[in-house]
């Protein structure tokens, strides 16, 4: 059975240290923290994590875009584990939308990412993957490659006016 496991806030070192490679051999020994994490998010009810985020400094997050609470108008896909995940860009064109972050509770911020991008990972089973993804679910892949690199969200916003707490981002009309 999967544990919760706790969530690194901000200001705990963890989340500011660049996160190193899993090595293809040590796939099978994290199946456990995958299983972890899905049932942290799960509980926490949010559509990305990565692992630094539950104190274990290795590049692997989970992107699981779904209806939530915090996101009621996120696209619906199946959970995705990535290994070693990269990306590029598919066009310059970057938008500013809001994100949240379950290490930064209460906080949301207009930040601006690229909204068609080209992903390579390895998947839990150890095999190469590819995909190309738009739009919120870049926007949540490009958040938790942050985690990875020891940034957090609130490093990419342009300006501080731009970050509002989470009780009036609930108020502001639904786009």
């Amino acid at each position: 059975m999967a544990d919760t496991k706790a969530i690194a806030q901000l200001g705990e070192r963890i989340l500011r240290q660049s996160a190193q490679a899993v090595h293809l051999n040590d796939i099978p020994a994290a199946k456990r923290l995958m299983d972890d994490m899905l049932h942290t998010l799960d509980v926490a009810g949010g559509v990305g994590l990565a692992a630094p985020q539950v104190y274990e400094s290795v590049r692997m997050i989970i992107v699981a875009s779904r209806p939530t609470a915090r996101y009621p108008n996120a696209p619906e896909m199946p959970a995705t584990i990535m290994i070693n995940p990269e990306f590029t860009t598919l066009a310059d064109t970057m938008e500013k939308d809001w994100e949240g972050c379950l290490s930064i509770p209460g906080i949301r911020a207009l930040v601006p990412r690229y909204q068609r991008i080209a992903v390579s990972y390895t998947d839990q089973t150890g095999l190469p993957q590819q995909a190309q993804l738009q739009g919120f679910v870049a926007r949540v892949f490009q958040h938790e490659i942050d985690h990875l690199e020891g940034l957090v969200y609130l490093d990419r916003v342009e300006h501080n006016r731009d970050i509002i707490s989470e009780s009036e981002f609930f108020k502001l009309p639904v786009t």
